[in-house]
């Protein structure tokens, strides 16, 4: 646990930032630039299947399961493009909650329906290099939370609530998009502090919810119930420094820029050959909206609300744990812990991998998800995704 001494460190240097990822793509019917890059992608690098799996796999009988080598399951071909199954057309669109815009992203005409929900400060574009591939047999909506991405950012301020980015804020918009856009039950594929989001709505409503996958969950380290009785004081003094003065403001914009952005994947990817150009400008692109800053300053003054071991006890779908074993925010001994849990089937190690697997291992994490739901649901036909 972190103590109160190195509280401000910890805050600079984590923040539990799984990133603030994001990219305008043109819009529905035309074929986008982005489009033919996932085509390329994909058909460059063939997801299919597991062959086979090798390694550990760990029941409740011995309490971790690891797959140590998911990439020896993983199937490269230089086929040509038209060899390769077709890809369904990913679509931008947006649905009014609550009166604000919220953008999400959708592919797929059957199969169980997926929805993929990012970390702090991320967004749907986090999850480019999955849609494609798991549209292939799901239904798939990527959602931006409210204050991310390019949904709308309201003023925490100028809202009259105590606190409105929280995890129940995101859990109700999040059981409300599934019964108003996906109008279907749904698995919840969430990375850091969306698995928080997602154990959330499960817990307020659990018959949507058919199964939860958690890639590498926020353990939330800097929560109040985790620090010393003494070193409380001085958090609560350093959350309202940053609310509440130009220090707030500035902070954000030494990290909202290429440099830091670059600066802060390559501590939580693993292999930073993924952090490229492209990725930076993704990222940081949404971070310069207006009210960007208000949402990130209120977020990481947010030491309180539910924690991972308090969720997941009352949640009644079946969990699944998966966890990149190089990520340094969130330690993977840590996190086995969570594998004691009745509630969670399966505890899956992702070999050198940071903290978001989906999008530096996307060929290690698509297999897992297409596993697990088919365990739960076998795919069926069901209607196409709907647009507002």
């Amino acid at each position: 646990m972190a103590g109160s001494s190195t509280f401000s460190a910890m805050a600079i240097s984590k923040i539990d930032f799984p990133v603030l990822l994001s990219q305008k793509i043109t819009h529905k019917n035309s074929p986008s630039l982005l489009s033919l890059k996932r085509r390329a992608l994909y058909c460059s690098k063939r997801f299919l299947i597991p062959r086979r799996i090798s390694g550990i796999r760990i029941s409740k009988h011995n309490a971790f399961s690891v797959f140590s080598s998911l990439v020896d399951n993983f199937s490269v071909d230089g086929a040509e493009a038209s060899e390769c199954p077709p890809l369904h057309e990913i679509i931008t669109s947006t649905w009014k909650w609550r009166g604000y815009s919220i953008r999400y992203q959708y592919s797929g005409t059957g199969g169980p329906a997926l929805v993929l929900v990012h970390g702090f400060g991320a967004n749907s574009d986090h999850w480019r290099k999955n849609l494609p591939v798991l549209a292939l047999s799901h239904r798939v909506y990527a959602i931006d939370l409210i204050g991310y991405g390019y949904s709308d950012k309201p003023n925490p301020r100028e809202l009259q609530v105590k606190s409105f980015y929280t995890f129940e804020t995101w859990a109700s918009q999040l059981n409300d998009f599934c019964m108003e856009i996906v109008r279907d039950e749904a698995f919840f594929i969430c990375n850091s502090i969306g698995g928080l989001v997602g154990l959330q709505a499960a817990v307020m409503d659990p018959a949507i919810c058919k199964g939860i996958i958690l890639l590498n969950i926020s353990l939330r380290m800097l929560h109040i119930k985790k620090q010393p009785w003494y070193g409380r004081p001085l958090i609560k003094s350093f959350q309202s420094l940053l609310r509440n003065t130009a220090l707030g403001k500035f902070f954000f914009r030494t990290v909202a820029t290429p440099e830091s952005v670059r600066n802060i994947l390559c501590q939580c990817y693993y292999d930073t050959s993924q952090v490229t150009d492209e990725l930076v400008k993704i990222i940081l692109e949404p971070g310069l909206d207006p009210g960007a800053a208000d949402v990130f300053l209120e977020f990481i003054c947010y030491s309180a609300g539910p924690l991972p071991e308090e969720l997941l006890p009352q949640v009644k779908c079946p969990v699944l744990v998966a966890w990149g074993d190089k990520d340094p925010w969130e330690p993977i001994e840590l996190g086995k812990a969570y594998a004691q849990f009745d509630t969670v089937e399966d505890f899956v190690v992702l070999p050198n991998v940071g903290h978001c697997p989906q999008d530096e291992a996307p060929h290690l994490v698509n297999p897992v998800i297409t596993s697990f739901v088919a365990r739960h649901a076998p795919a069926t036909a069901a209607p196409s995704p709907a647009a507002s």
